[in-house]
C-alpha cells in the first residue's frame, strides 16, 4: 500500500508512543503538526521543536485503518485509532486514554521554550546537515 492510502499516524522513539492521530491524509496531517508546531498551533508538533534535534531520531509511523491487523475492528478509522490508544497509552493523547504514558524525563514537555532560533529554514538546514553527517560517517565506517 502506498502513503497516499496511510490514514493513521504515530510519533514515536524506540521506547514511547508520543502520540497517535487518523486523517484522510496521514502524511499531510504529519506535515502540519510540524508546521503548526513551529507557530505554536500544534502540541505535538511543538513537542518536536522544543525537543530539537534530538527529535530528529524520532520515528513517525504511518499505517492504514484499512490493513489487515485492523479487520476485526471492521476497519473502521476510529476504531482502529482508538485500538491504537489503547495498546500503546501514547503520552499526548488524552481522550480515549485512561492512563496516557508519562514522558520520558529525557525529553522537554511541548510548553518548553525553543533552544533554537524560531526560523523553519534554520531547523531545516540543520537538519540536512545532521543527516548528511551522519551519512558521511556511515560510508566512512564502511571504508573501513
Amino acid at each position: 500500500m502506498d502513503w497516499m492510502g496511510m490514514d493513521l499516524y504515530l510519533f514515536r522513539d524506540e521506547a514511547v508512543v508520543f502520540y497517535v492521530g487518523q486523517s484522510s491524509l496521514a502524511f499531510a496531517r504529519v506535515w502540519e503538526h510540524l508546521l503548526g508546531g513551529f507557530k505554536g498551533h500544534s502540541m505535538m508538533g511543538r513537542f518536536v521543536w522544543c525537543n530539537w534535534p534530538v527529535s530528529m531520531r524520532f520515528t513517525i509511523e504511518l499505517r492504514s485503518s484499512q490493513s489487515e491487523q485492523f479487520n476485526l475492528l471492521g476497519n473502521s478509522l476510529t476504531a482502529a485509532e482508538r485500538e491504537l490508544i489503547r495498546q500503546w497509552s501514547p503520552c499526548f493523547n488524552v481522550s480515549q486514554n485512561s492512563q496516557p504514558t508519562p514522558l520520558p524525563n529525557a525529553y522537554l514537555p511541548p510548553n518548553a521554550p525553543f533552544r533554537r532560533r524560531r526560523s523553519l529554514t534554520t531547523l531545516l538546514l540543520e537538519a540536512e546537515r545532521a543527516v548528511k553527517k551522519e551519512d558521511d560517517q556511515r560510508w566512512i565506517q564502511e571504508l573501513e
